[in-house]
């Protein structure tokens, strides 16, 4: 081992510059991950393969700029060095910084990091004055190893010209400079518009005087959406401020549209930058350098923000990848994933490999030394599953018998994923993926075959069902049944019903069995009824329209409940638990003033007086009136969050939408990532509870609360993304429909907010909700008749607390909240955003009100599937279209030149006509003519 010493010149938090001289010391023995190492390095963890033909070792130069090429799998064997990486971590940020060393970890790449600034024979100090470009050059490793790897080419295209383009920047500025850090931090300290602030960065404002300050708009606006808070006609000024410092940039991949050539955009032939018009509409345009911008309007295109210097409009970006034509449905759900930052990669050889295979070749068998370690239920406890019709992954099971001594014995055992899922599988994901063949099948709980279980099982009192004792372990099952809710429900009811699992039986040993069945679904509803009176088990969403349903959600909470406390009780610092805080009072103004509106109080002091005064509110003539209350009452509702005990206070633990002190996710593993992690820590529990070593080591309180973090941003990002293919299949239904003279386009509508200018309305049919405006662009008027019939008049608009007015010659119209209006549902599409639903009324009256209307959940359904039709078939005409198409030629498809006429013929006869004298030229033409 060699000591040297390094230099460093710091900042101090006074501004002044001080000189750190520390240790360096240097080794010959430095892991350098590769399979072929002949030096016996101790190479723990992730190892470049035996089978490369070769490494690459980009210097700091590419590992900055062109670190996006070097993510992509098909570059193998690459070695980041210790100096790249942290030359990155300096120029770039943190954010960038940690996306390289997820990439480091990432199983599916096969790169390593190489610690050559502790290696003796590769360290180098800088010398004296020497400057880090001076020996940062650029291979041509793509052009020689990768020529075929097109996407990578082009991505390097598009970076390299928008560099360039950042460094032929003009001087003029389009903004004033950001204030420097130390002036961010004394305005913060001190408590001292936009300025190139991409949405989501974390800013620094400066608060403008009170006299500039602004209201919240309460009226109508395109992009309608949910508020938590019920608007008064008259908005407060809040405080306003400008941009001066931007601490944190938060880019990410963008969607862009490029728009139509006829479109004003200013465009340089030879540099070949173009605006191109992002999807979402909070993003600023994007300058755009590409070659390819002729081929790219119309499509949606994957870009990266790059720079956004003070001399710019806007900021400057590179292209990444082509998603599609804009319209079309694969390329409209891929934008949706984009830019919800939902990324779903295939799995690696690496992971492949920890799980099991279960094929008819290579059937999956039980580990004897497992089954020895497990406490078996298969032959003591009726096991049954209860879950939708057509369920095909069961999560959990469910079972209650009788003990000798006369208590009762509940239990919940769900699918032990952690058996066959390592810490390697999904440390980088927060939820779980379905691969066929794999794992979905030997987890889940299917009837009539073993399987391995992480169960609860609880001893109860035989009249007062208090819990005597509880234990947690792994365990053996064999579900006996796999029920469906209406089947389970006919059971209970004494109703003619038929098991399939005991189809084949004799009619004594059938009426026997299902006896017992009938049984223990009988003795679980009754301490389902139990628990929910005294337990104060309180969910704000309406009752299941049958019983089991409640029956098996109140077991899988009680489930999660006691796990919570389990894990809480063993870790008191690093448990991960799952936290309601409650509601702000003044979000629920709009759910109390509604309901007050038609004669209910709702009490919002608890959770439990909310639930009670929802039920309560109930009008007989329109059921549509309680669901519309509770989704009012759960817009206001915060998230609910995971966390880590170590971070939070007890008291904060509280569930406020189950009534809970602790609770956490257990039960649904094969579909969530947290649950996962949740088995780990009750396994380690359980260990630490027999004196057994707990095995890996369990996360520390800072890691688990980073990954609970990333687990809430992809909980969001998911809800979001739902959300909006909500919303782009319901447009694309309506698009091809013509609104005038469709019947499926007019639809009833309940009001259920005002506005300044219009209403919010529900479409129960479509679960669609949206603004109707009263007022239009050209200040007309909604003006309603003696039938009901509405038109566009000239006059004017009152909102009121509980309804809104409008006055035209006809007279005065007037919408109440929760009246029923009949609207028309039309499609605006714009070429660069998403499409967005137009509703419009056409009747103050219901529409077809004596009807009855199919289920919201069926419509929705139908729509969906209409949709997907639809682009089924206009994609099977493209491929027919393709097929009929001439074969072209090698040169045809080279060149992109057709046999005849080509330009190579027409010149030709051009050539021709000008050997020949002006008689036999005109004579020529008049025939040719």
């Amino acid at each position: 081992m060699i000591k040297t010493e390094k230099i460093l010149h710091l900042k101090s938090c006074r501004g002044r510059k001080v000189r750190v001289v520390r240790e360096h010391y240097l080794r010959e023995q430095v892991p350098c991950f590769s399979s072929l190492c002949q030096a016996d390095c101790d190479n723990g963890g992730k190892v470049l393969p035996g089978d490369l033909t070769h490494y690459v070792v980009p210097d700091v130069g590419v590992v900055v700029d062109y670190l996006e090429i070097l993510e992509f799998r098909e570059l193998q064997g690459v070695v980041f060095t210790q100096t790249a990486c942290q030359a990155v971590q300096h120029s770039k940020g943190r954010r960038q910084y940690n996306r390289l060393r997820n990439l480091l970890k990432d199983p599916r790449h096969d790169c390593v990091l190489f610690a050559n600034e502790f290696q003796e024979y590769s360290y180098c100090p800088r010398e004296k004055g020497e400057s880090q470009e001076k020996w940062q050059t650029r291979s041509d490793y793509l052009q020689n190893f990768w020529p075929q790897l097109q996407a990578a080419h082009e991505l390097y295209s598009s970076i390299s010209q928008a560099l360039q383009e950042k460094e032929s920047e003009g001087a003029e500025r389009e903004f004033t400079e950001h204030l420097p850090a130390e002036v961010l931090e004394a305005g913060i300290k001190s408590g001292r518009n936009r300025n190139r602030a991409v949405h989501g960065d974390v800013v620094v404002v400066e608060l403008l005087p009170k006299s500039e300050w602004r209201g919240k708009d309460t009226a109508l606006t395109d992009a309608q959406g949910e508020d938590k808070t019920g608007e008064e006609g008259d908005s407060k000024p809040m405080p306003t401020g400008r941009v001066v410092g931007i601490l944190q940039r938060n880019w990410r991949d963008y969607v862009v549209t490029f728009p139509p050539r006829e479109g004003p955009q200013p465009q340089s032939r030879n540099s070949q930058r173009i605006l191109a018009v992002p999807w979402d509409r909070r993003i600023p345009k994007i300058r755009i350098s590409t070659q390819q911008a002729d081929a790219l309007q119309d499509h949606r295109v994957v870009v990266r923000i790059d720079s956004w210097e003070s001399t710019s409009q806007y900021p400057n970006g590179h292209s990444v990848r082509v998603l599609g034509r804009a319209g079309e449905l694969e390329t409209e759900v891929q934008t949706i994933l984009v830019e919800n930052c939902i990324h779903v990669p295939p799995f690696s050889d690496a992971q492949l490999r920890e799980m099991p295979v279960n094929s008819p070749e290579r059937p999956w068998t039980m580990d004897p030394a497992e089954v020895a370690r497990r406490r078996d239920l298969r032959e003591s406890h009726l096991v049954f599953s209860i879950d939708p019709r057509g369920c095909e992954d069961v999560d959990d099971t469910l079972s209650v018998r009788r003990l000798p001594g006369g208590q009762l014995e509940l239990g919940v055992h769900i699918a032990d994923v952690t058996h066959f899922c390592g810490f390697n599988l999904l440390s980088a994901v927060a939820t779980t993926y379905y691969l066929a063949d794999r794992s979905a099948d030997l987890c889940s709980l299917l009837g009539g075959v073993d399987r391995y279980a992480m169960s609860v099982l609880w001893e109860l009192d035989a009249q007062t069902l208090e819990v005597r004792n509880v234990w947690y372990g792994r365990t053996l099952i064999r579900s006996s049944y796999q029920l469906h809710y209406e089947l389970a429900q006919a059971l209970l009811n004494a109703e003619p019903a038929e098991v399939p699992e005991l189809a084949r039986l004799g009619s004594e040993e059938k009426d026997a069995k299902l006896a017992e069945l009938t049984q223990a679904l009988e003795m679980l509803t009754h301490v389902r009824a139990q628990l929910d009176e005294e337990r104060n088990i309180t969910a704000l969403v309406p009752r299941q329209p049958l019983e089991v349903h409640e029956t098996v959600a109140e077991c899988m909470i009680y489930a999660n409940h006691w796990v919570a406390r389990k894990i809480q009780e063993a870790f008191p610092h690093q448990a991960l638990l799952r936290r309601h805080p409650p509601p702000r009072q003044e979000f629920f103004s709009q759910l109390v003033d509604s309901a007050a509106a038609r004669g209910f109080t709702i009490d919002t002091r608890t959770n439990k007086a909310l639930a009670e005064s929802l039920d309560r509110a109930l009008d007989p003539q329109d059921p549509l009136v309680n669901r519309l209350l509770r989704i009012m009452a759960t817009t206001a509702m915060s998230q609910a969050l995971y966390f880590s005990t170590g971070l939070q206070s007890q008291d904060h633990y509280y569930h406020y939408g189950l009534a809970l002190d602790r609770y956490t996710h257990f039960t649904s593993p094969i579909r969530r990532y947290a649950d996962i992690v949740v088995h780990r820590l009750l396994t380690a529990a359980i260990s630490m509870d027999t004196q057994a070593d707990p095995g890996k080591a369990l996360a520390s309180n800072k890691d688990l609360e980073e990954l609970a973090h990333h687990i809430n941003n992809k909980n969001w990002a998911s809800q979001r993304a739902q959300k909006l293919s909500t919303e782009l299949f319901q447009c694309l239904y309506f698009k091809e429909r013509d609104p005038q003279s469709d019947q499926r386009c007019v639809a009833d509508a309940v009001i259920y907010a005002i506005r300044d200018n219009g209403v919010l309305v529900f479409v129960s049919e479509y679960g669609v909700k949206g603004p109707v405006y009263m007022r239009n662009r050209e200040g007309q008027v909604v003006a309603a008749g003696p039938d009901g019939g509405c038109e566009w008049q000239s006059g004017s608009v009152r909102r009121h607390a509980d309804h809104i007015t409008t006055t035209t010659s006809w007279g005065t119209s007037t919408f109440t909240l929760f009246d029923h209006i009949t609207i028309r549902i039309s499609v605006r599409s714009t070429p660069c955003h998403a499409d967005s639903l137009n509703l419009e009324v056409i009747s103050s009256k219901p529409h077809r009100g004596a009807e009855p209307q199919q289920p919201p959940s069926q419509g929705r359904c139908q729509l969906v599937q209409e949709v997907v039709r639809l682009a089924e078939e206009a994609s099977q005409q493209a491929q027919e279209k393709a097929a009929r198409r001439p074969k072209l030629t090698r040169e045809e498809r080279e060149f992109s030149q057709s046999k005849t006429p080509n330009l190579y013929s027409l010149l030709e006869e051009i050539r021709e006509l000008a050997l020949l004298d002006l008689d036999m030229a005109a004579a020529h033409v008049c025939a040719t003519a």
